[in-house]
C-alpha cells in the first residue's frame, strides 16, 4: 500500500524574601518515556487489550493460511479432464475455504477496533481532560505568556496523536510483527534457507533505511509544525484583536504577517514531501529487488522440479501480502515518531510546575459570617528587579469597607491577584479570619472570594450563562433579581432574544458599561461573604455609576469590601481609604481625615473636583 502524505510542587506556606520566578518549562521526554506515560491510561482497559490482541493474533493467522490453501489447491488439480470431480470439489473448497479465511481476517480486525473502541477514546478523554483542567491550575504569570493559538494547536495535535498512537502502535506492529515472523518460518520450513535469508535480508535493509531517512527528515516535520503553530498564533490574535486592526486600517498588514508565516510553513512542509518521495522511493527499490530475487529463485525451483507449481503461487501471494506491511512499516513508523512529537508536547505542557499549589493537607478555609482581612508586611514582586509591593500592611475589619487609590502603577489591583492566590506573596502574610490562604485550598478561598474586575471578559454565551457562571445552577428567578440590581435586566428584556442573547467573543456584541454590569450581576449572584471591587464602574456613565453604586453600598453591607477605584468620588464612604504610590501606602484615614491632612490625597480630590466641575463656554474671539 503506497502512502505519499502525512496526516498531519507546592508552594511553601512560609515566607521568604526575594522574588519567586518563573517556572522553567520542563524537558522534552524520550519516545520511550512517551510511550510509557500513556500505557497507563490504556491498562484501565486491559481486558480490551488482551481481546485485541488475541483477535489480531487470529486475523494474521487466518490471513497467513491464504497461501497455504491456494497451494493444496492448485498441487491437487491432477484431474483428468471432463472428470466430474474437477466440477465439484475444486471450485467449492477454492471459494468456500478462500471465502472463510478472508471473512475471517476481516470479521477479527472489526471485532479487534470494535473491542478496542472505547480503550482509545477513553484514553483520549483521559488525558485531554487533565491537560484541559491543568491548564486551570497553571499561575496567572503563564497565562499572561501563553501563546493561545499555538497551545490550542499543541493540545489538539496531541489528542489526535493519541489515537493514531494506539492505533499504529497496538493494531500494526505486534500484526506486522507476528505475520512476518510466520511468512519466515514457513518459507524456512518448507523451502531452503535462500527465502527466508532474502526476505530477512530486505526487511532488515528497508527497516534500517527507513528508520536513517525518518530520523532525518523528523526535523523538517518538527519544523513545519512549528510554522504551523505560528501561524495559527498569528491568525488568532488577529482575530481577537479586530477592532483594533480596524481601527489602525491594518487589515493589510495583518494579512501580510500571516502570509509570512504561511510561507514559511509552505517551504517547511515542501522540504517535508521532498524527503518523503526520497523515502518512498527507496523503499520500493528495496522491496522490488527483493520480490524479484524471490520470483527467481522460485521460478528456477520450478523447472528443476524441485518445487511445484503451487509452491510458486504460494511464495508469490505470501510476497505479495508481505508488501503491504512490509510497505506499511514506513508509513507506520512515520506515523508513530510524529504522533509521539504530538503527544510529547502536550505531556511537557501538563508536567508545566504549578507556581501556586495548595499546602499539603490543606484544609478548607473556615468561616462564620463576613470575616476580617490582613495583610500583613505583605512584599511582592513580578520580577526579581522590579518590586510592586513593599511592607504594605492593613486591616478590612469584618463587615466594613477599605478603599485603596492611588495613580496607576501603584499595586493597587495586584493586591486582588494576591488576595485571589493568583500568586503567592514573597514576604509577609495574607489572613481571612486567621487562616494564612496559603495554608488553606485555593478552591475554598475563591468560593469566598467575588470580583468585578475592571477588565470584564465574558464567555461567547448567552446573557443568561454568563450571570449564572456567579452560581452555576442558579433559576432565572435569581438570574433577572441579579441582573435589576445591576441595572441591566430592562436592558436585556429589550432585545428581541432576551436573556437568550449571545453576547460574542469576549462579549464584543456588548458596550463596555453593559459588560461592566454583567460582571457586576453575576458577582451579586454569588452573594460572597467577601467582595473585591476593581474599578467596578469605570465604563458606566455617571447616571448609572450613582444608581450602581447605591445598589452595591446596599448589596456590600455587611460584607467585609477593598474597593480598587481612580474616582475619589466612588470612595468617600469608606471605613478606610489607602493612598498608594509606587507599592507603599503614603496615606490612610477615612476620607475626612485625609482632607485634613492636605497631602496627596487631598490634591487628588481637588483635581478630580476641578475637572468634574462645569465649565461656562466662552465666546469666540472676535477675528483680528
Amino acid at each position: 500500500m503506497r502512502h505519499h502524505g502525512e496526516p498531519t510542587a507546592p508552594a511553601s506556606p512560609q515566607p521568604h524574601k526575594g522574588a519567586a520566578p518563573a517556572p522553567a518549562a520542563p524537558a522534552s521526554g524520550g519516545d520511550w518515556q512517551t510511550l510509557s506515560r500513556l500505557l497507563p491510561y490504556l491498562w484501565e482497559y486491559k481486558w480490551r487489550v488482551v481481546v485485541a490482541l488475541s483477535l489480531m493474533v487470529g486475523a494474521k493467522l487466518a490471513n497467513v493460511s491464504v497461501p497455504l490453501l491456494l497451494k493444496e489447491l492448485i498441487d491437487a488439480m491432477s484431474f483428468k479432464p471432463g472428470d466430474p470431480q474437477v466440477v465439484l470439489v475444486v471450485p467449492m473448497a477454492l471459494l468456500l475455504g478462500y471465502g472463510a479465511l478472508r471473512l475471517l481476517t476481516s470479521a477479527f480486525t472489526e471485532l479487534r477496533e470494535l473491542v478496542f473502541a472505547k480503550a482509545t477514546q477513553g484514553a483520549s478523554r483521559s488525558i485531554a481532560l487533565q491537560t484541559f483542567e491543568h491548564l486551570h491550575a497553571l499561575s496567572l504569570r503563564f497565562h499572561l505568556a501563553r501563546q493561545t493559538g499555538g497551545m490550542t494547536r499543541d493540545i489538539e495535535r496531541g489528542v489526535r496523536g493519541i489515537e493514531s498512537l494506539i492505533s499504529y502502535s497496538l493494531y500494526s506492529i505486534i500484526p506486522t510483527l507476528i505475520e512476518v515472523g510466520l511468512v519466515l518460518t514457513i518459507l524456512a520450513v518448507k523451502f531452503d534457507a535462500w527465502f527466508a535469508g532474502i526476505t530477512l535480508l530486505a526487511l532488515s535493509l528497508y527497516i534500517f533505511f527507513t528508520v536513517r531517512i525518518t530520523e532525518w527528515r523528523t526535523q523538517f516535520r518538527k519544523q513545519a509544525n512549528e510554522f504551523d503553530s505560528a501561524a495559527h498564533t498569528r491568525a488568532i490574535d488577529s482575530v481577537l484583536n479586530y477592532e483594533t486592526v480596524k481601527y489602525f486600517g491594518n487589515e493589510a498588514f495583518e494579512a501580510g504577517r500571516y502570509d509570512e508565516s504561511l510561507d514559511r510553513l509552505r517551504r517547511s512542509r515542501l522540504k517535508a514531501q521532498t524527503s518523503l518521495s526520497l523515502l518512498n522511493t527507496g523503499q520500493q527499490l528495496i522491496i522490488a529487488t527483493a520480490l524479484v530475487a524471490m520470483l527467481w529463485r522460485a521460478t528456477e525451483g520450478v523447472v528443476a522440479g524441485r518445487m511445484t507449481l503451487g509452491d510458486l503461487v504460494m511464495i508469490n501471494a505470501f510476497m505479495i501480502q508481505l508488501y503491504i506491511p512490509l510497505n506499511f512499516l514506513g508509513v507506520l513508523y512515520r506515523e508513530i515518531k510524529q504522533s509521539l512529537t504530538d503527544l510529547d508536547k502536550m505531556f511537557v505542557l501538563m508536567d508545566r510546575e504549578r507556581e501556586v499549589a495548595d499546602a499539603p493537607g490543606a484544609q478548607a478555609l473556615a468561616l462564620e459570617g463576613s470575616p476580617d482581612v490582613v495583610f500583613d508586611r505583605v512584599s511582592f514582586a513580578y520580577e526579581s528587579d522590579r518590586p510592586i509591593l513593599t511592607d504594605i500592611s492593613f486591616v478590612i475589619p469584618a463587615g466594613k469597607t477599605v478603599a485603596v487609590v492611588g495613580p496607576s502603577g501603584s499595586g493597587k489591583s495586584t493586591l486582588a491577584r494576591l488576595l485571589f492566590r493568583f500568586y503567592d506573596v514573597q514576604q509577609g502574610f495574607i489572613r481571612i479570619a486567621g487562616q494564612d490562604i496559603r495554608q488553606v485550598s485555593q478552591s475554598s478561598l475563591r468560593k469566598a472570594l467575588g470580583i468585578v474586575p475592571q477588565d470584564t471578559v465574558l464567555f461567547n454565551d448567552s446573557v443568561a450563562y454568563n450571570i449564572a457562571y456567579g452560581r452555576p445552577g442558579a433559576s432565572q428567578l435569581q438570574i433577572e433579581g441579579a441582573a435589576r440590581s445591576a441595572r441591566i435586566h430592562d436592558f436585556i428584556a429589550s432585545t428581541p432574544q432576551g436573556y437568550q442573547t449571545s453576547v460574542g467573543e469576549r462579549g464584543l456584541k456588548l458596550s463596555g458599561g453593559e459588560k461592566q454590569r454583567v460582571a457586576i450581576a453575576r458577582t451579586l449572584l454569588k452573594d460572597p461573604p467577601i467582595l473585591v471591587f476593581d474599578e467596578a464602574t469605570s465604563a458606566l456613565d455617571s447616571a448609572n455609576e450613582r444608581a450602581i453604586q447605591s445598589e452595591l453600598a446596599s448589596v456590600a453591607k455587611n460584607k467585609t469590601s477593598l474597593v480598587i477605584a481612580h474616582r475619589l468620588s466612588t470612595v468617600v464612604d469608606a471605613h478606610e481609604i489607602l493612598v498608594m504610590e509606587a507599592g507603599r501606602i503614603l496615606e490612610r484615614g477615612n476620607h475626612a481625615q485625609l482632607l485634613d491632612l492636605q497631602g496627596c490625597y487631598a490634591r487628588m480630590w481637588a483635581l478630580q473636583q476641578n475637572s468634574e466641575a462645569p465649565t461656562t463656554p466662552q465666546a469666540p474671539a472676535a477675528a483680528t
